[in-house]
């Protein structure tokens, strides 16, 4: 069994659809270990909603703060630092989605990152959702991981953009799991198809 961490290039660029679409297609298990705010909302449920599959579980955040901010600034607004040991992946026997928060750099503490959190053996899906800049944001996020050692894919968000999506590719030779297009919702039916279009790629 695998686990998959999925980060992005940023913040809002479509993780979670991204997430769902994952633990779907694989009918594994989800984890977000930090959520900063919209609690009565959160990604946790969000993807449960989207998820049809009876297989899936879906395990309880570390840590869940009440401000959407960066977590970092979160938790201090909670009156508590994030501490890394205390964020362990839940005992499964199934392929694991772990949803990341923000990109790679945001901050957990004064000294410890997302990054942080991505063990050698997982494999990282990167999220990239175009927008002016975003290729810069993609490289870099792309080849910090590499110079890391990790095994990296890319998922594009939004409409097609192929000057982007074809420099991305050349540049960075990582798989391409597919793209995920500007929908008018989303809900299980939806998550489904592209959960059966990208299986094969993941």
């Amino acid at each position: 069994m695998s686990t998959y961490f999925i980060t992005g290039i940023g913040t809002d660029v479509g993780k979670t659809v991204a997430a769902a679409i994952v633990t779907e297609a694989l009918e594994a298990d989800y984890w977000k270990p930090v959520q900063a705010g919209d609690l009565d909302h959160c990604d946790t449920k969000k993807v449960k909603h989207l998820v049809s599959n009876s297989t899936s579980k879906f395990h309880e955040n570390s840590y869940a703060l009440n401000t959407p901010m960066s977590p970092h600034a979160a938790a201090d607004i909670d009156g508590i630092t994030i501490d890394l040991k205390t964020i362990k992946a839940p005992k499964t026997q199934n392929h694991l989605v772990i949803e990341g928060a923000g990109g790679l750099l945001v901050p957990l503490n004064n000294k410890q990152t997302i990054l942080d959190l991505i063990k050698p053996e997982y494999k990282v899906i990167v999220v990239s959702r175009h927008y002016l800049g975003s290729i810069n944001h993609t490289l870099l996020t792309i080849n910090l991981l590499k110079e890391k050692g990790f095994n990296v894919s890319v998922i594009f968000s939004g409409n097609e953009h192929k000057t982007t999506e074809e420099i991305i590719t050349k540049m960075t030779k990582v798989n391409v799991i597919g793209r995920i297009n500007e929908e008018p919702y989303f809900d299980k039916n939806v998550i489904k198809e592209y959960a059966d279009i990208f299986r094969d790629k993941i």
